[in-house]
């Protein structure tokens, strides 16, 4: 009878360790749940914000798809890990997106430079945004390896032109303005960006040759400002000698 009091005791500590380590086991399997539901989550609002900032840019139909195919791929990973009718049809409305033809996709906008600098900042963190997304989807094996180079080069070129075109802006109000040396600075800064580009399109040929001509006026201007100081100065020493020398009035 006592050895099988110790049996029963035996049992019931044995099976509360099982009990113990699988609600543990389910608690765990339950975190990873919601941390990769929150994941997917904030996979799904970081692409559709930056789709939504694509709207003003000039991207080809070709990445906006690639950016539909990721909210697309998270919408499925989270309807296996939680089903409801809300995912179901969100993951309708996404295959429905990918699979319009790249044919029927508006043609990308033209590129305009924000008015503030507010925006620009927006507009300069959305291309970065962009790139650090294909990369991702990239290294994921989502996009091959030429398309990734294309894209990212379109990319590249587009953060090139923000920066340049925010230059000549401040470049030309400096000029306006009359403040010539931190117009030159910002040409001349546009014009290292430009230079040290190793493909040379009509873009950066036009502008190199545009901005080379601003920057002959501004050195003509301040020769001229220069050669105005020289001569004001002579003519005021002329009139401290003339008045040094001229003959002293009797009183």
């Amino acid at each position: 009878m006592f050895a099988i009091i110790i049996i029963l005791i035996v049992v019931l500590i044995v099976a509360a360790i099982f009990i113990n380590a699988f609600q543990q086991h389910r608690a765990k399997l339950e975190s990873e749940r919601r941390a990769e539901l929150a994941k997917q989550r904030a996979i799904i609002d970081e692409t559709e914000n930056v789709i939504m900032a694509c709207n003003t840019m000039p991207i080809s139909p070709r990445l906006t798809q690639i950016l539909h195919i990721r909210v697309l791929n998270a919408l499925k990973v989270m309807n296996d890990l939680s089903h409801s009718a809300e995912i179901s049809q969100r993951i309708k409305d996404a295959e429905k997106r990918v699979q319009e033809p790249e044919d029927n996709a508006p043609p990308p906008s033209e590129f305009v430079l924000p008015e503030s600098d507010k925006l620009i900042i927006q507009y300069i963190q959305a291309v970065k945004k962009l790139r650090i997304l294909l990369r991702a989807e990239h290294s994921k094996g989502k996009v091959d390896t030429k398309t990734y180079i294309e894209e990212d080069k379109q990319l590249e070129r587009l953060q090139l032109k923000v920066n340049v075109e925010t230059l000549i802006r401040r470049g030309r109000s400096g000029m306006q303005s009359n403040m010539l040396g931190s117009a030159r600075q910002y040409f001349e800064k546009a014009v290292t960006a430009l230079e040290n580009q190793t493909q040379q399109d009509d873009y950066i040929k036009t502008r190199i040759a545009t901005l080379q001509e601003w920057l002959h006026e501004i050195q003509n201007n301040l020769k001229n400002v220069n050669a105005e100081d020289r001569a004001r100065k002579k003519e005021e020493e002329r009139d401290e000698l003339d008045e040094l020398f001229a003959p002293k009035k009797k009183w």
